[in-house]
């Protein structure tokens, strides 16, 4: 059985969960349940009344499954929040927490070929069933695909090299592991850049493969239909990409372009940030490394159709 520990850490926990105001007979959803960490700590604030749904696509996460009659655990993506509760009779929570990004686990599995550490093949799925994995894109995604891919989720300058690379080396063979795609865009970098350039190529494909922008800005929308008035969001994300569209979609509702305003110029916007941005302590940078790029925002529902 693993536990919270090895399966994953949990990052910024106290200020997470205290960011969500917990109402020990509310009802709340952590959509990345993980190792259990985040999920373990709402319960322990609810009374008896109170209920707790997650939502994990990994199966791998099945095995952290808390037994307790408050706690739900759904195997889904995130991205189908509003259905899935729905169909659990829940129309309305007081608050929503997304630990986003890749679980110490996943990277520690070296099979699930989400590390640059270990020789895999080329996989990087969330959910094993899905059918886009690592090995299509970099064998199958034109030139033009793989460089904006690369700029775009990987903001690397020299994108269209690395892409013609890969092309040029795939029309002997497929390139099936991640070893041999560290050696493609190894050539490219000194040893002093490699370890950092790699994982935000990994990264990069990574969040091709399971589409997580896309699930992201889905997840997103939907919680302004699922947070009561009054509840709260609170959302920790660890690359840019992902940490842009949280903080506009809090400030504008939108992901691009201006808030839209009533006929009196007040911003139409469903949520309002709760404090400052917040990142992780040195001491738990110290005692968990991969804490170090997280960033927290915390958002209150508010009534729209009030002007503020």
């Amino acid at each position: 059985m693993m536990t919270t520990t090895n399966y994953h850490i949990p990052v910024l926990l106290k200020e997470s969960v205290d960011g969500l105001q917990i109402n020990p007979d509310g009802v709340y959803v952590d959509v990345t349940f993980g190792g259990g960490g985040h999920s373990k700590e709402i319960l322990s604030r609810l009374s008896a009344k109170g209920k707790l749904y997650a939502f994990d696509q990994d199966p791998d996460a099945q095995q952290n499954r808390i037994d307790d009659p408050r706690f739900t655990l759904i195997p889904e993506n995130f991205k189908y929040m509003k259905r899935f509760l729905r169909f659990h009779g829940v129309k309305e929570v007081d608050g929503v927490l997304g630990d986003f990004g890749v679980s110490s686990h996943q990277f520690n599995e070296a099979d699930r070929g989400f590390s640059i550490r270990f020789d895999a093949r080329l996989d990087m799925r969330m959910n094993p069933k899905d059918e886009l994995d690592a090995f299509q894109i970099v064998n199958t995604y034109t030139e033009e695909q793989l460089i904006q891919l690369i700029k775009e989720y990987a903001e690397i300058r020299i994108a269209p090299k690395i892409a013609s690379a890969i092309l040029e080396k795939r029309q002997s063979a497929p390139i099936e592991t991640t070893l041999q795609l560290n050696e493609i865009v190894a050539s490219f970098f000194s040893d002093r850049k490699l370890n950092k350039m790699l994982a935000m190529f990994y990264q990069a494909l990574r969040i091709e493969v399971n589409q997580e922008i896309q699930a992201l800005k889905a997840f997103l929308e939907q919680t302004e239909e699922v947070v009561a008035v009054g509840g709260r969001i609170s959302l920790i994300s660890y690359h840019s990409l992902e940490d842009r569209l949280v903080k506009r979609f809090i400030r504008s509702g939108k992901f691009q372009g201006e808030v839209e305003k009533d006929f009196y110029g007040n911003p139409l916007v469903a949520f309002k940030k709760v404090g400052k941005l917040v990142t992780p302590s040195q001491a738990e940078i110290q005692q968990n490394s991969r804490a170090r790029s997280a960033k927290l925002r915390i958002a209150e529902r508010i009534d729209k159709s009030i002007s503020l």
